[in-house]
Protein backbone atom coordinates (compact mmCIF):
# COMPACT_ATOMS: atom_id res chain seq x y z
CA UNK A 1 0.00 0.00 0.00
CA UNK A 2 1.36 3.43 -0.95
CA UNK A 3 0.91 6.65 1.02
CA UNK A 4 -1.54 7.75 -1.67
CA UNK A 5 -3.75 4.65 -1.58
CA UNK A 6 -3.70 4.64 2.22
CA UNK A 7 -5.85 7.78 2.10
CA UNK A 8 -8.66 6.08 0.19
CA UNK A 9 -11.99 5.94 2.02
CA UNK A 10 -13.72 2.63 2.52
CA UNK A 11 -15.21 1.46 -0.83
CA UNK A 12 -18.85 2.46 -1.22
CA UNK A 13 -19.54 1.52 -4.85
CA UNK A 14 -20.01 -1.84 -6.57
CA UNK A 15 -16.81 -1.29 -8.61
CA UNK A 16 -14.76 -0.92 -5.43
CA UNK A 17 -14.10 2.79 -5.85
CA UNK A 18 -14.57 5.42 -3.16
CA UNK A 19 -17.93 7.02 -2.61
CA UNK A 20 -18.59 9.99 -4.90
CA UNK A 21 -17.79 13.38 -3.50
CA UNK A 22 -20.35 16.01 -2.66
CA UNK A 23 -21.12 17.73 -6.01
CA UNK A 24 -20.77 21.08 -4.27
CA UNK A 25 -17.33 20.23 -2.93
CA UNK A 26 -13.92 19.83 -4.56
CA UNK A 27 -13.10 16.92 -6.91
CA UNK A 28 -12.26 13.74 -4.93
CA UNK A 29 -8.56 13.82 -5.81
CA UNK A 30 -8.18 17.42 -4.66
CA UNK A 31 -9.03 16.59 -1.06
CA UNK A 32 -6.88 13.44 -1.10
CA UNK A 33 -3.94 15.33 -2.61
CA UNK A 34 -4.16 18.08 0.01
CA UNK A 35 -4.06 15.48 2.76
CA UNK A 36 -1.20 13.59 1.15
CA UNK A 37 0.97 16.69 0.75
CA UNK A 38 0.33 18.11 4.22
CA UNK A 39 3.64 18.69 5.98
CA UNK A 40 5.82 17.81 2.97
CA UNK A 41 8.38 20.11 1.27
CA UNK A 42 6.48 21.20 -1.83
CA UNK A 43 5.41 24.48 -3.42
CA UNK A 44 1.92 25.59 -4.43
CA UNK A 45 1.57 27.85 -7.47
CA UNK A 46 -1.67 29.69 -8.22
CA UNK A 47 -2.22 30.78 -11.83
CA UNK A 48 -4.98 31.44 -14.38
CA UNK A 49 -6.97 28.29 -15.26
CA UNK A 50 -5.06 26.18 -17.78
CA UNK A 51 -4.89 22.46 -18.50
CA UNK A 52 -2.75 22.37 -21.64
CA UNK A 53 0.77 21.25 -20.82
CA UNK A 54 2.67 23.81 -22.88
CA UNK A 55 0.61 26.78 -21.69
CA UNK A 56 0.52 25.64 -18.06
CA UNK A 57 4.31 25.24 -18.15
CA UNK A 58 4.69 28.79 -19.44
CA UNK A 59 2.42 30.14 -16.70
CA UNK A 60 4.43 28.33 -14.03
CA UNK A 61 7.78 29.37 -15.52
CA UNK A 62 9.49 26.07 -16.27
CA UNK A 63 10.35 23.87 -19.24
CA UNK A 64 7.86 21.36 -20.61
CA UNK A 65 10.31 18.60 -19.68
CA UNK A 66 9.56 19.31 -16.01
CA UNK A 67 5.78 19.00 -16.41
CA UNK A 68 4.21 15.71 -15.36
CA UNK A 69 1.85 14.84 -18.22
CA UNK A 70 -0.74 12.33 -16.97
CA UNK A 71 -2.66 10.13 -19.41
CA UNK A 72 -5.16 7.38 -18.54
CA UNK A 73 -4.69 4.35 -20.77
CA UNK A 74 -7.19 1.53 -21.25
CA UNK A 75 -5.49 -1.83 -21.71
CA UNK A 76 -7.46 -4.84 -22.91
CA UNK A 77 -6.45 -8.12 -21.28
CA UNK A 78 -8.58 -11.16 -22.17
CA UNK A 79 -12.25 -11.36 -23.05
CA UNK A 80 -13.99 -8.34 -21.59
CA UNK A 81 -11.35 -7.73 -18.96
CA UNK A 82 -9.57 -4.38 -19.05
CA UNK A 83 -6.98 -2.69 -16.91
CA UNK A 84 -6.41 1.04 -16.54
CA UNK A 85 -2.99 2.62 -16.30
CA UNK A 86 -2.04 6.17 -15.40
CA UNK A 87 0.96 6.95 -17.58
CA UNK A 88 3.09 9.84 -16.30
CA UNK A 89 5.66 11.26 -18.72
CA UNK A 90 7.53 14.49 -19.42
CA UNK A 91 5.40 17.26 -20.84
CA UNK A 92 7.39 17.32 -24.08
CA UNK A 93 7.08 13.55 -24.58
CA UNK A 94 4.10 11.46 -25.61
CA UNK A 95 2.89 8.20 -24.14
CA UNK A 96 4.05 5.05 -25.91
CA UNK A 97 0.83 3.03 -25.86
CA UNK A 98 2.57 -0.17 -26.85
CA UNK A 99 5.00 0.19 -23.94
CA UNK A 100 2.09 0.67 -21.53
CA UNK A 101 0.35 -2.36 -23.03
CA UNK A 102 3.43 -4.50 -22.44
CA UNK A 103 3.92 -3.18 -18.91
CA UNK A 104 0.34 -4.05 -17.95
CA UNK A 105 0.30 -7.38 -19.77
CA UNK A 106 -2.45 -6.61 -22.27
CA UNK A 107 -3.17 -7.31 -25.91
CA UNK A 108 -4.31 -3.82 -26.95
CA UNK A 109 -4.07 -0.32 -25.53
CA UNK A 110 -5.73 3.01 -26.23
CA UNK A 111 -6.56 6.25 -24.49
CA UNK A 112 -9.44 6.02 -22.01
CA UNK A 113 -12.51 8.10 -22.79
CA UNK A 114 -12.86 11.38 -20.92
CA UNK A 115 -15.70 10.24 -18.62
CA UNK A 116 -13.78 7.15 -17.52
CA UNK A 117 -10.55 9.09 -17.02
CA UNK A 118 -12.28 11.67 -14.83
CA UNK A 119 -14.08 8.99 -12.80
CA UNK A 120 -11.07 6.81 -12.11
CA UNK A 121 -8.70 9.70 -11.33
CA UNK A 122 -11.17 11.91 -9.46
CA UNK A 123 -9.93 14.88 -11.49
CA UNK A 124 -11.34 17.13 -14.18
CA UNK A 125 -9.81 16.79 -17.63
CA UNK A 126 -6.58 18.74 -17.91
CA UNK A 127 -5.88 18.61 -14.18
CA UNK A 128 -5.14 14.92 -13.60
CA UNK A 129 -2.59 14.40 -10.83
CA UNK A 130 0.28 11.87 -11.08
CA UNK A 131 -1.10 9.80 -8.19
CA UNK A 132 -3.35 6.75 -8.24
CA UNK A 133 -6.14 7.29 -5.73
CA UNK A 134 -8.30 4.50 -7.18
CA UNK A 135 -7.36 0.88 -6.34
CA UNK A 136 -7.85 -0.20 -9.97
CA UNK A 137 -5.58 2.47 -11.45
CA UNK A 138 -2.01 1.28 -12.10
CA UNK A 139 0.56 4.08 -11.84
CA UNK A 140 3.46 4.08 -14.31
CA UNK A 141 6.10 6.81 -14.47
CA UNK A 142 8.76 7.29 -17.13
CA UNK A 143 12.34 7.73 -15.85
CA UNK A 144 12.81 10.74 -18.12
CA UNK A 145 10.49 12.75 -15.88
CA UNK A 146 12.09 11.49 -12.68
CA UNK A 147 15.52 12.70 -13.88
CA UNK A 148 14.38 16.34 -13.65
CA UNK A 149 15.52 18.58 -10.80
CA UNK A 150 11.91 19.49 -9.96
CA UNK A 151 8.55 18.40 -11.41
CA UNK A 152 5.27 20.31 -11.75
CA UNK A 153 1.64 19.25 -12.13
CA UNK A 154 -1.86 20.65 -11.79
CA UNK A 155 -3.24 20.11 -8.30
CA UNK A 156 -6.50 18.37 -9.38
CA UNK A 157 -7.71 21.83 -10.46
CA UNK A 158 -6.90 24.03 -13.41
CA UNK A 159 -5.91 27.14 -11.46
CA UNK A 160 -3.38 25.66 -9.05
CA UNK A 161 -0.23 23.59 -9.46
CA UNK A 162 2.29 21.83 -7.27
CA UNK A 163 6.08 21.68 -7.57
CA UNK A 164 8.16 19.05 -5.79
CA UNK A 165 11.33 17.03 -6.07
CA UNK A 166 11.18 13.73 -7.95
CA UNK A 167 12.45 12.03 -4.78
CA UNK A 168 9.45 13.25 -2.79
CA UNK A 169 7.10 12.27 -5.61
CA UNK A 170 8.51 8.74 -5.71
CA UNK A 171 8.14 8.40 -1.94
CA UNK A 172 4.53 9.57 -1.90
CA UNK A 173 3.26 7.96 -5.11
CA UNK A 174 5.46 4.83 -5.34
CA UNK A 175 5.02 4.61 -9.13
CA UNK A 176 6.18 1.65 -11.15
CA UNK A 177 9.06 3.12 -13.17
CA UNK A 178 8.93 1.99 -16.80
CA UNK A 179 10.10 3.44 -20.12
CA UNK A 180 6.67 4.42 -21.44
CA UNK A 181 7.50 7.66 -23.27
CA UNK A 182 8.56 8.49 -26.79
CA UNK A 183 9.91 11.76 -28.11
CA UNK A 184 7.85 13.40 -30.89
CA UNK A 185 9.68 13.98 -34.13
CA UNK A 186 10.84 17.60 -34.42
CA UNK A 187 9.01 19.76 -36.94
CA UNK A 188 11.43 20.91 -39.68
CA UNK A 189 11.77 24.71 -40.01
CA UNK A 190 9.28 26.21 -42.43
CA UNK A 191 6.81 23.32 -42.22
CA UNK A 192 3.32 24.52 -41.30
CA UNK A 193 1.14 22.29 -39.10
CA UNK A 194 -2.35 23.75 -38.67
CA UNK A 195 -4.17 23.01 -35.41
CA UNK A 196 -6.72 20.16 -35.46
CA UNK A 197 -9.95 21.23 -37.17
CA UNK A 198 -8.46 24.35 -38.71
CA UNK A 199 -9.56 25.22 -42.25
CA UNK A 200 -6.70 26.12 -44.53
CA UNK A 201 -5.89 26.22 -48.25
CA UNK A 202 -2.16 25.98 -47.70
Amino acid sequence: MTEATALLPRPARPDGGPAPADPAGPPPAQDLLDRLLAGTPHRVIDHPPEGRTDLASALRGHTQAQAAKCIVVRVKLTGRTVRYGLAVVRGDDRVDLDAVRRALGGSRAGFADRATAERITGCVSGAVVPFAFHPDLHLLADPGLLDQEEIYFNAARLDRSVAMSPALYRRLAAPRVERIAERPDPVPPGIYHPPPGAKTDR
